[in-house]
């Protein structure tokens, strides 16, 4: 046909996130060529990514990445790659519960998982944190169903739900809840909270950077004097943390906490980590909501003790989010309500890779 690579794609939305699906078969198996293909197919290292088909901001370049299960007990594997926009950087050391809402829908979709009664639970395998997570996706008359009446605030309207149950989801990136080995550290004389859980982040009072916490993303992402001040927090949370030199890694996430005022439990701001997040990932509500429960957080002091099981609600800018947290096998596991929707399916471009080591 011409000289680019054809590659089967799926657009999906998953939660308050949106890029393209793919099948693990369909990509390079080794991470250099596979990452070179995706900054292609997304048009990083330009603003608006206008020679590819992401959405110029971080929430809408992201990529799933799915397979047969590696581990026992598993019925897909997931790799989650979050593409930087401005340049060309591929990182897949976190994991994303949005699109990961995407994942069970595709993989039934795609023959991966066969249609279990009205509801079919798929067993997800995060490759990047090598978590377990369920996923309860609506299968009535056989197949995948996207409509419903399920709202999630930063989505407009309304679809099927799906429940995501983040099994053990402590220490994703590090092995520890804790990495540093305090529930506070000091760092350039602000208190902050350095958590594991689903997502590496560092929780700091608003106020304490001279934030009210109820700015808008667009008011946080003009401030370049905070942001440069929260990138050096970022920074050396993520050496204490045991996570090296994190310039060009999205973790640790920097959280900014305060007291709610809409109703809910606490409030947030979510770094992703150079823009402010416009609603809140998935996997930084769960760590948020476990922070929430541990004793002398930045979190919990703000609100007090809370005891599972609890729902929380947690305010962010397009809304609130709940996350449910309860006791199973011993263990704390998450909850949470999430939608999805496939937007479209065909073959996207790239331009071709020196030894592609896959057939497109």
């Amino acid at each position: 046909m011409n000289d680019l690579v054809a590659i089967p794609c799926v657009l999906m939305r998953g939660g308050t996130s949106k890029g393209p699906f793919f099948l693990a078969n369909d990509l390079p198996a080794a991470a250099g060529p596979r990452d070179q293909i995706l900054l292609s197919v997304m048009g990083s290292g330009h603003p608006l990514q206008i020679d590819g088909i992401g959405g110029g901001n971080p929430v809408t370049s992201k990529v799933a990445i799915v397979g047969p299960p590696s581990v026992a007990g598993a019925d897909v594997d997931y790799l989650f790659a979050q593409v930087r926009v401005d340049q060309q950087i591929v990182d897949t050391s976190p994991n994303c519960g949005n699109m990961l809402a995407a994942v069970g829908p595709f993989a039934i979709e795609a023959g991966l998982v066969p249609v279990r009664g009205e509801t079919t639970v798929v067993r997800i395998f995060n490759v990047n944190t090598s978590k377990l997570i369920e996923a309860e996706v609506p299968t009535p008359n056989g197949s995948v169903s996207y409509l419903g009446d399920a709202a999630i605030d930063g989505v407009p309207g309304a679809a099927a739900p799906i429940a995501l149950t983040f099994l053990d989801a402590a220490g994703a990136r590090t092995g520890q809840l804790f990495p540093t080995g305090r529930t506070i550290d000091l760092i350039d004389g602000v208190a902050v909270t350095c958590i594991d859980c689903a997502m590496p982040m560092m929780l700091i009072e608003a106020g304490s950077i001279g934030a009210s916490g109820f700015e808008s993303a667009a008011e946080l992402n003009a401030d370049t004097d905070m942001l440069r001040r929260l990138e050096r927090l970022r920074i050396a949370a993520g050496e204490r943390m045991g996570l090296g030199d994190v310039r060009n890694q999205v973790t640790p996430k920097p959280v900014l906490v305060s007291r709610p005022r809409s109703g809910g439990d606490i409030n947030v701001r979510y770094f992703m980590p150079h823009e402010c997040h416009p609603s809140l990932a998935t996997t930084g509500a769960v760590g948020i909501a476990t922070a929430c429960i541990s004793h002398d957080t930045v979190a919990s002091r703000l609100i007090g003790g809370r005891v599972p099981p609890i729902v929380l609600s947690i305010e962010h800018p397009s809304g609130h989010l709940d996350v449910k947290l309860y006791e199973r096998d011993g263990k704390i596991v998450a909850g949470i309500l999430r939608t999805a929707r496939r937007l479209f399916e065909g073959l996207v471009f790239a331009k071709p890779v020196t030894q592609l080591g896959c057939a497109a």
